[in-house]
């Protein structure tokens, strides 16, 4: 997603501000029950769904990206109009979101010290057990 957006923000500017470009969600989990799919875009859905089936038997597959995904799933959950989920990028600050794509993909050798100093500064924000 990062290199995406960096081709973007650095190639295509006006994409990004103008609100053009999106980002399309595709789901972490995917819960079976019998005949029925669920799909949990993060833990919070997940538990909702697992509370509404309390007592009944189900599996819970967790995807770590999209060339996990069947074509069935991604056409439903990613592809389709009607239920897939978008995010719009829209940069808030212009000026730091600059700064932040140079920090973490710029080639500098001042890069790495701030790409560092960013990551172990901002990681806590990003961490989920469920990546281990």
């Amino acid at each position: 997603r990062a290199l995406l957006l960096t081709m973007f923000y650095r190639l295509l500017p006006t994409l990004i501000r103008e609100g053009k470009v999106y980002i399309a969600e595709s789901p972490l989990y995917e819960i079976t029950c019998g005949k029925d799919i669920y799909f949990a875009y993060n833990e919070p859905e997940k538990g909702k769904v697992l509370d509404k089936l309390s007592e009944k038997k189900y599996t819970i597959q967790r995807s770590k990206g999209l060339g996990e995904n069947e074509p069935d799933m991604m056409w439903q959950t990613t592809m389709n109009p009607e239920s897939r989920r978008l995010l719009r990028v829209v940069p808030e600050d212009e000026d730091e979101t600059y700064k932040m794509f140079h920090i973490l993909l710029g080639n500098d050798a001042d890069d790495i010290a701030a790409r560092k100093r960013f990551i172990s500064e901002k990681s806590r924000f990003y961490y989920n057990p469920a990546d281990l």
